[in-house]
């Protein structure tokens, strides 16, 4: 059976779990999700928690019954705590600005980067360096992190980009450093 698979859901006060054949709905204090599981996954919802459980020991079946109890406990998770993804800009010159809901950004290009976040996502810049997705999907929230973290990434030589918060970039030596060895 799956480690994960077989792990109950704690379903905090407050939450609402439906389920209406492969339709799992979840609406709690921060909003409400709603996501199509495997057609095969059996959701067990009982008195405060929740159970995933799959017919059969195939290895289609086998690889679901981890996903969708995953699925269904960040849907859990997200209407009660929400999610988070924190940048970090580095390099003269780059940095974040709010404009309304708009995200502007100044990243050395000869134009400013304008990101619109989608409906239930909000941006904040507690600073010029600092980037905060915020969001009770943890998929769109992690989406919408990659997509501005690609506008520019950090690159190896002098660490200038856009980075997730902790993230370590693998430093190079540049030409200076190449020049000594033989």
């Amino acid at each position: 059976m799956s480690r994960i698979g077989r792990m109950p859901i704690a379903v905090p006060a407050g939450v609402t779990v439906k389920v209406d054949g492969n339709v799992v709905s979840v609406k709690g204090p921060k909003g409400e999700l709603t996501r199509t599981i495997p057609k095969d996954m059996i959701v067990d919802i009982g008195e405060g928690v929740i159970n995933i459980n799959r017919p059969s020991e195939e290895k289609e079946h086998k690889s679901l019954h981890g996903l969708t109890r995953t699925l269904v406990a960040n849907m859990v998770t997200g209407v009660t705590k929400g999610f988070s993804r924190t940048l970090e800009i580095a390099g003269v010159g780059y940095r974040a600005a709010k404009a309304g809901t708009k995200l502007n950004l100044t990243l050395g290009f000869s134009h400013p980067v304008e990101v619109n976040p989608p409906e239930g996502i909000t941006i904040e810049v507690p600073a010029p360096n600092r980037i905060v997705v915020s969001g009770i999907d943890k998929e769109a929230v992690g989406a919408l992190a990659a997509k501005i973290r690609s506008f520019r990434e950090p690159e190896p030589y002098k660490g200038k980009g856009i980075k997730y918060e902790g993230e370590v970039i693998r430093r190079k030596a540049g030409k200076a450093g190449a020049k000594g060895k033989k």
